[in-house]
């Protein structure tokens, strides 16, 4: 199981373009298609705690989901194979990119990078937002969101406790209709056997 998690890792590391949110559309095919370790909920919640959370979004996701599968040692094993590749590559990188900066082949190559990593940032836009968006509220707080971090420059760390906030005050709220709604219920079981109990009595 070690060795599965390093190698699904690593081969997510070396074949996603872009890394980060870049990565989360292959990472979900992973996951959940694939090797069936995380449902789409999971998979949600890991994305949402991974972004919560200082570091890169990826490094994070595979440490969750590492230490999910096999704890702390499995959390360094998919976290030291999803950095791997990247550490090899930027090497490479570097000292090919000083002997053939001023090509306008290599210069071609990474705008090219740039419009796919763009439209695999999209394609995890579209895939986390399918499943997390259930209701207008949700979309609203999106569109908020989006809004207040793009236009107006808030600090997305602000956004995240606000986020938070607001999911709490829902889930306070729900509990709270739902504990109303069940006494309402047992509160009416309760006339109906009282009702049923004085017509037995009256029959006898």
């Amino acid at each position: 199981m070690y060795l599965e998690l390093f190698v699904t890792f690593f081969k997510l590391g070396l074949f996603t373009i872009g890394g980060g949110m870049a990565m989360i559309p292959l990472l979900k095919d992973e996951m959940v298609n694939k090797k069936k370790w995380l449902t789409d909920e999971e998979m949600l919640d890991c994305l949402s705690i991974s972004q919560g959370l200082p570091g890169v979004i990826a490094v994070n996701m595979a440490t969750y989901i590492g230490y999910r599968k096999k704890g702390p040692l499995g959390s360094l094993i998919a976290t030291v194979g999803v950095i791997t590749p990247s550490f090899i590559a930027i090497i490479l990188v570097i000292e090919v990119l000083e002997q053939v900066s001023g090509s306008p082949y290599v210069k071609g190559a990474i705008a090219g990078i740039k419009i796919v990593a763009t439209a695999l940032i999209l394609l995890a836009t579209y895939q986390v937002g399918r499943h997390a968006l259930k209701n207008a509220l949700h979309y609203i707080m999106a569109i908020a969101t989006f809004v207040a971090v793009s236009v107006l420059s808030l600090n997305a760390v602000y956004a995240i406790l606000a986020g938070c906030a607001i999911g709490i005050a829902i889930k306070f709220i729900n509990n709270r209709k739902s504990a109303e709604d069940q006494e309402i219920i047992g509160s009416e079981k309760s006339k109906e056997i009282n009702e049923m109990e004085d017509e037995n009595e009256y029959m006898d």
